[in-house]
């Protein structure tokens, strides 16, 4: 384990919120056309990006600057209009995160939920009950499959928790499931849609690939915390406007710069330099990198010097999910307007546009015929690699196979994101692999010298959730103020002093001398090396 030390003042805290940091020449700033000094440069303007500068203002260092590479703010809150109203007017629909998730609880608010009290965001909520299923013939009701996963998950979700604490060894969900008595054949297409729809749907990764531990305390956390309802958001402003609208009490526009796109960064004790796209730089004391896990994994960002071991391990050992929604308007709805959900077993392949969502349902678009489809990681890089007229294709096939009855038409609108070519996205949020442990999650959230780094996946409690992003962008900030104004800072009712800590090197959980042939290894490891 690496504890660096703390840095000591650059220049009298006082003067510094007011005057901003004086940085250092660097001998790169002659490829720069020209540089804009700041005392912190936020790299990214979603949720983390925002909330991080809103805790540098409540902490009265206002000398800070918003690097966004799209022209708005909120990052993988990204909706677009879609489809036609009765009046002609274009509908506002959701491309990303969708959900104000954990809802309910009398003792913990969710922050997203306040802000959504708070900016009266119109949304309604997602009935898991109202469920239909069916598969290529139609209709069938496999609803006693969907009562037996959930008998297991209770008995995963006790495991999950006594191998956490009890600090057992990792595995993967679909080896927890497993021993919790949910094992199906890769055969039962019924039991695998309703996995699908309990398991992939959430996390946007396999049972195979998720850790068994983490996979459930992240979604016990928020539930079990913030309360177990889900409000799905159909406000026509876009489910940004927390973000826009939060920014409004406290960012100044010289405060951020938009269509800006970070392609390098340098960084040493001394401070950071961020070089851009058009050639400009922004010279800074530190850094708060919001960027998602698919930027950094993708080496679209350049590092000077190179990130170090630990950090680029920690980096590619997390995973990016995709998690595409495919939305069809049609001149009539031919589904049942009183369900939310309609659940499809193929009858070939796990996760082929499994869960059907309407918007044509009371409380949401009612009367607009909108019906999105959701697929994930392998079905949605495939969507994505298809043109939108084979995609179409595919799933009216499906439809035509859930409704044998109806005669359906054609849609009149249609569209789909391509996340994993976004590229200030390159997915959609984060997914925490089997067998990774706290310890090289921490290695992603640490700084490296002055860059800092928040967003949904340096959250440990809520990665892959949007009070990830704000809580993590709330303690970076807040960490980052404390520095520079030589302070600890009370964060979750501990004083934290100082930079992250990081564990390098990270060892494995069997010594050396364990490697014997009464263990079944019968070579000499030394001849490995």
């Amino acid at each position: 384990m690496h504890i660096p030390s703390k840095y000591g003042l650059l220049a009298a805290s006082a003067i510094q919120a007011c005057s901003g940091y004086v940085a250092q020449p660097r001998a790169n700033d002659a490829t720069c056309k020209s540089t804009t000094k700041t005392t912190v440069a936020i790299l990214g303007g979603g949720m983390a990006g925002v909330t991080a500068a809103q805790a540098l203002t409540n902490a009265s260092v206002t000398d800070f600057l918003i690097l966004e590479y799209r022209d708005t703010l909120g990052g993988r809150m990204w909706h677009t209009d879609f489809g036609k109203d009765e009046n002609g007017h274009p509908y506002t629909i959701e491309l990303g995160a969708n959900w104000v998730q954990g809802i309910g609880s009398n003792k913990t608010e969710n922050p997203i939920w306040r802000l959504a009290k708070k900016y009266n965001l119109k949304n309604h909520y997602s009935n898991y009950d109202s469920i239909l299923t069916y598969d290529e013939h139609g209709y069938v009701d496999f609803q006693n499959v969907l009562d037996e996963y959930s008998e297991a998950s209770e008995k995963a979700t006790q495991e999950a928790g006594r191998l956490l604490v009890q600090n057992a060894q990792d595995m993967t969900a679909r080896s927890g499931f497993a021993l919790a008595g949910w094992n199906p054949g890769h055969d039962d297409m019924k039991a695998q849609a309703v996995e699908w729809w309990n398991w992939d749907w959430e996390d946007a990764w396999t049972p195979e690939t998720s850790s068994f531990i983490f996979g459930m305390a992240g979604e016990n956390l928020t539930f079990n915390q913030f309360g177990e309802d889900n409000n799905l958001c159909i406000d026509q402003r876009g489910f940004n406007v927390l973000v826009t609208e939060e920014a409004k009490t406290f960012l100044k526009p010289e405060q951020v710069r938009f269509n800006t796109q970070v392609t390098q960064v340098d960084y040493s004790s001394d401070g950071v330099t961020i070089h851009t796209k058009n050639g400009d730089c922004v010279r800074a004391a530190y850094a708060i990198c919001t960027f998602s896990v698919g930027v950094l994994q993708r080496d679209v960002i350049k590092w000077e010097p190179e990130l170090p071991l630990w950090k680029r391990t920690a980096i590619q050992k997390f995973e990016m999910g995709t998690y595409t929604k495919i939305f069809l308007q049609f001149n009539e709805t031919f589904w049942p307007e009183d369900k939310q959900f309609f659940l499809y077993a193929s009858s070939t392949t796990r996760g082929y546009y499994p869960v059907w969502q309407s918007l044509s349902t009371e409380g949401f678009f009612p009367g607009s015929n909108i019906i999105f489809v959701t697929v994930v990681q392998d079905q949605a890089y495939r969507a994505e690699l298809q043109s939108d007229e084979e995609t179409k294709e595919e799933v009216m096939e499906v439809l035509r196979q859930m409704f044998p009855d109806k005669d359906i038409p054609e849609p009149i609108a249609f569209m789909y994101p391509r996340w994993t070519s976004v590229p200030w996205a390159y997915g959609s949020y984060s997914n925490w692999p089997a067998g990774t442990t706290l310890e090289v999650h921490q290695n992603l959230r640490a700084n490296v010298d002055r860059v800092w780094f928040a967003g949904e996946a340096i959250s440990a409690e809520y990665f892959g959730f949007l009070q990830g992003a704000w809580f993590e962008g709330r303690e970076a900030g807040m960490q980052v103020a404390g520095l520079l104004q030589d302070r600890c800072v009370n964060i979750y009712g501990d004083r934290v002093c100082g930079q992250r800590v990081h564990y390098d090197p990270l060892q494995g959980t069997t010594p050396i001398d364990a490697y014997t042939l009464i263990n079944g290894w019968p070579v000499d490891s030394i001849n490995l090396e």
